[in-house]
């Protein structure tokens, strides 16, 4: 079956469609809310919550543009609602004793996927969604303002305490490494 096959089925709710259609898309879409959740079990809350968003609003997409586009913004949005069901507070975090060192990049190189994906999944709530929005999601800082409700400026602010999180992290992890195998 077509992709637009396959929609067309799940807009009359054909269940071998709407099966296709979450074979195709369940693990793209769990990787975007792994990201935002704290926890796996939260993902999944989030990955069935969109896909009962996606079912009950299929009938929506004008086959205009992408759909795993459309998907990926249902599930950034199901995300968000979900976190803010929590009151996310994007605060601070101290990350006075940061200095910057080239050496970061060293150690990415270093890393895998996995390890830095977990490095982002302990950043501080608020730091994790704007890092997500506008590094992996590639939304600006005035739409993730409107988006979680928050002045553009503490977008900017979320997304620079983040980096310079991960950076911490990143180089902590180097000298754990360069310890055990040095």
């Amino acid at each position: 079956m077509t992709e637009e096959e396959i929609i067309k089925g799940c807009i009359h709710n054909d269940q071998r469609c709407q099966l296709a259609l979450f074979k195709q898309y369940a693990g793209r879409m769990m990787g975007i809310c792994l990201r935002y959740a704290s926890t796996g079990a939260e993902a999944e809350d989030m990955l069935q919550d969109t896909f009962i968003k996606l079912f009950s609003s299929i009938h929506q997409f004008r086959f205009e543009g992408s759909f795993e586009g459309w998907v990926r913004k249902i599930t950034v949005r199901i995300c968000l609602a979900s976190l803010q069901k929590k009151h996310v507070h994007y605060g601070d975090v101290s990350t006075a004793d940061f200095t910057a060192d080239q050496s970061a990049l060293h150690a990415i190189a270093l890393m895998s996927e996995k390890e830095l994906a977990e490095m982002i999944r302990r950043l501080p709530q608020g730091y994790r969604i704007v890092f997500n929005l506008y590094v992996i999601e590639g939304y600006n800082h005035d739409e993730i303002a409107a988006m979680l409700n928050i002045e553009s400026v503490t977008s900017r602010s979320q997304l620079m305490k983040a980096r310079k999180l991960l950076q911490k992290q990143i180089l902590s992890q180097q000298k754990i490494i360069i310890r055990n195998h040095g």
